[in-house]
């Protein structure tokens, strides 16, 4: 037997060099209710100069920056998606199709996204406040709270009233580690 008669058997992909008729746009392989859309309205209401969001007001000499709202925009996507880490983000946003649709296309270093993190901590902390409060109120974090109680062990739930309790006896916290 040839190889060629034994991969007829198997479900086979198209050529690398294939050229292939995939969506025009970005904006279709990213579904209507998909949460990067949520975060994307969210961002370009903010007032991010009102915030303290270094960089709101671009430079007049030097290199252009990139938008405080990208990086927010990908601060915000990684909080959301559990991808902490600039060179994870990094990396994210030169091979996710939703990072890519989220930012434009653009895909800031890891040094970038981390001085950004680094430079408006106390902006980005109020920004997220408000983006999970917003997102209780119109149910975004719905399925994710469902996935996460489903997993969440017993032992390892911490009420804030077993927090405060652990804090007046003077013990560390569970939660912060």
């Amino acid at each position: 037997m040839t190889s060629g008669c034994l991969m007829k058997r198997f479900i086979e992909g198209e050529g690398r060099n294939q050229a292939t008729l995939l969506p025009e746009y970005l904006d279709d392989y990213v579904s209507e209710d998909n949460p990067v859309r949520a975060v994307d309205a969210f961002v370009d209401e903010l007032d991010l100069k009102a915030l303290g969001f270094e960089g709101a007001e671009p430079a007049i000499t030097g290199r252009p920056a990139y938008h405080p709202a990208v990086l927010l925009k990908i601060y915000i996507y990684g909080y959301l998606n559990r991808v902490p880490s600039s060179r994870r983000l990094e990396r994210e946003a030169q091979r996710n199709v939703e990072v890519m649709w989220l930012t434009g296309r653009l895909a800031p270093d890891f040094k970038t996204i981390a001085d950004f993190r680094r430079d408006n901590g106390a902006a980005i902390r109020q920004v997220c406040r408000e983006f999970i409060e917003l997102g209780r109120q119109v149910g975004l974090f719905a399925e994710a709270v469902r996935k996460f109680k489903a997993v969440n062990n017993r032992d390892k739930n911490f009420t804030p009233a077993q927090g405060s309790n652990t804090a007046a006896r003077g013990e560390r916290s569970p939660v912060s580690g």
